[in-house]
């Protein structure tokens, strides 16, 4: 069976399909030991496909993990300016896996991280039509006029955009929660539907991709998708012989139950998982035994909390104690008779 080096490439896990032809065309991957530049070439399981001079295998199982991106991060598996990336919440997956899309860098909520390259094209490219569900907290009350305008389309700096649905879910005391959906994944779309007609983009939440839905998850934690999520996914897109990928294909707004996002409480984003010191490799252990730490709470309890109450502890004793060596006076000492004051002289005569 022969396909396509970049979807090659995709299915392996090296890259999304578009990194796939940057590679490529870049001069990076040889065929057979020989440098291939085309996007066009065919290979099969008989071909020797080399990136960088390392052999790439075909992958024989997928991995898929849904993470709830924190807002303050962003969605690159590096960032040149050494912001904080989504990558690094994924510590513990061993396996190389890249996200699907991305999300803004003050935005939260689901987002794809997998080695299916094939299946991450399929959700990404804006030809397949993957329809993307956010909650959009917009300040104030907007009028059925504006979200009427941009379902009906407007024309931003880059072309003509538009979204699919908008209505209202959620109202607060001064805010809106608006439900937003759309067909592709431009740069700040959703930001720039709403500033076009005039309303103010307090928080951004996509609270499922593909979906698959962050509810039960905090921010910053992920998890893996269950075999019979990822059969659903793939055939909402046409991967596993149902349904059409036909971009002419009438567009259905599908509704499902959103989850809410995650209380914000001030203190940034979550910081990543650090690898905890296990006891067989030498860590403390995170339990000491119980009369161990029974002990070391006696010992905490006897120990003065602070420097300085330890010294004003010792400032009161010291003012307690007698000043006489012998601790009292003795019985036969009398206490030394005051100086009287001699009365000032005014410089005046009594006659």
């Amino acid at each position: 069976m022969t396909e396509r080096l970049q979807k090659f490439l995709a299915s392996a896990g090296v890259a999304s399909r578009r990194k796939a032809e940057e590679l490529i065309t870049a001069g990076r991957v040889t065929v057979n030991s020989k440098r291939v530049t085309e996007l066009g070439t065919k290979v099969d399981e008989r071909d020797l496909v080399a990136v960088d001079g390392q052999l790439v295998s075909a992958r024989d199982e997928q991995r898929y993990f849904l993470l709830y991106k924190p807002s303050g991060c962003v969605t690159t598996l590096s960032d040149p300016q050494g912001r904080p990336t989504a990558a690094s919440y994924l510590g513990n997956v061993k396996e190389r896996v890249f996200p699907v899309g991305r999300l803004d860098y003050d935005a939260e909520g689901a987002v794809l991280f997998t080695t299916d390259g094939e299946l991450a094209n399929r959700l990404a490219h804006p030809r397949y039509g993957h329809q993307r569900v956010y909650l959009v907290k917009v300040k104030g009350d907007p009028e059925p006029e504006q979200l009427a305008r941009m379902v009906a389309g407007l024309r931003l700096e880059d072309g003509p955009a538009k979204a699919l649905a908008v209505d209202v879910h959620e109202k607060a005391e001064k805010n809106t929660w608006l439900r937003m959906v759309v067909g592709e994944g431009r740069y700040h779309l959703v930001k720039r539907l709403c500033e076009a007609v005039g309303l103010q983009v307090l928080r951004l939440f996509r609270p499922e991709f593909g979906g698959i839905s962050v509810e039960g998850l905090l921010p910053g934690r992920f998890r893996p998708l269950e075999p019979e999520e990822v059969a659903a996914m793939q055939r909402m897109i046409g991967l596993a012989g149902e349904g059409s990928s036909d971009r002419d294909r009438p567009v259905e707004v599908v509704r499902r139950p959103l989850p809410k996002a995650a209380r914000r409480h001030g203190h940034g984003p979550p910081a990543p998982p650090s690898p905890r010191p296990s006891p067989l490799a030498g860590g403390k252990p995170p339990f000491p035994p119980p009369g161990e730490r029974e002990s070391g709470e006696r010992a905490e309890r006897s120990r003065p909390s602070h420097p300085s109450r330890e010294r004003e502890s010792g400032e009161r004793s010291e003012r307690s104690r007698p000043s006489h060596p012998s601790g009292k006076k003795e019985s036969g000492e009398r206490p030394a008779a005051r100086e009287k004051k001699k009365p000032r002289f005014s410089g005046r005569r009594s006659r």
